[in-house]
């Protein structure tokens, strides 16, 4: 893929593309090669100019914000400095909505909130299941901020948390992830602002744990 090949820096910022190359390799018509750019382009990954041809824009020009950039940068497995990044954009932005929540969740918020933790509940022993679970859950409390733009951010999140939880419910595990979860919400439900931002806190503090520990496993 050209995206991947971009990212990992195998194509190098700056580069003129081949386009006729490409196109033998990768064994695509011209105009599927055309319609893969354009799309790379919008991303702000490469950009054409008369007499240079196509070329890989500045990395800061990237839109990596974007759904389908997270994804492809995960598309050869967990990338471990992306899920570093992942916990520290979490660390920002969910102590600050878990406290808004609290202040401004309705019934219907917290309904949906419980309602993931019955899934995590359900899903234990599935790991598929279990990352939707989570995922279910942090859109929950996104929502429950009442926040658009926050809401948004779940496009930003939502495919490194869904690779960061494969990595960690895809290994044998006794761990119950439901009790960091329902101390979250039991305090937005008591509209306690200061204890549902120190339970996310807690929250992310054991995701980091979680990690580091699968990490320790595999390098054993």
């Amino acid at each position: 893929m050209i995206a991947r090949r971009i990212l990992t820096g195998e194509i190098a910022e700056g580069a003129t593309l081949n386009i006729a190359a490409l196109q033998e390799e990768l064994d695509v018509s011209l105009t599927a090669l055309r319609e893969a750019l354009k799309v790379l382009s919008a991303k702000g990954i490469v950009d054409a100019r008369q007499k240079r041809g196509t070329f890989v824009r500045p990395r800061a020009d990237w839109n990596l914000l974007d759904g389908d950039v997270i994804r492809w940068q995960f598309a050869d497995g967990a990338d471990p400095l992306l899920i570093d990044q992942l916990h520290e954009v979490r660390g920002i932005i969910e102590p600050a909505a878990a406290r808004l929540a609290a202040a401004r969740a309705t019934a219907e918020d917290v309904a949906a909130l419980d309602a993931a933790l019955g899934e995590m509940t359900d899903a234990h022993g599935d790991p598929v299941a279990a990352v939707e679970a989570d995922l279910a859950f942090h859109r929950a409390l996104l929502a429950a901020t009442h926040n658009e733009l926050l809401v948004r951010m779940e496009v930003v999140m939502k495919t490194g948390l869904a690779e960061r939880d494969r990595l960690v419910h895809g290994r044998d595990s006794d761990d119950d992830p439901v009790p960091s979860h329902r101390a979250v919400v039991d305090a937005i439900r008591a509209g306690d602002e200061g204890a549902a931002e120190c339970a996310m806190r807690d929250l992310l503090a054991k995701a980091v744990r979680d990690v580091e520990k699968v990490r320790g496993g595999a390098a054993r």
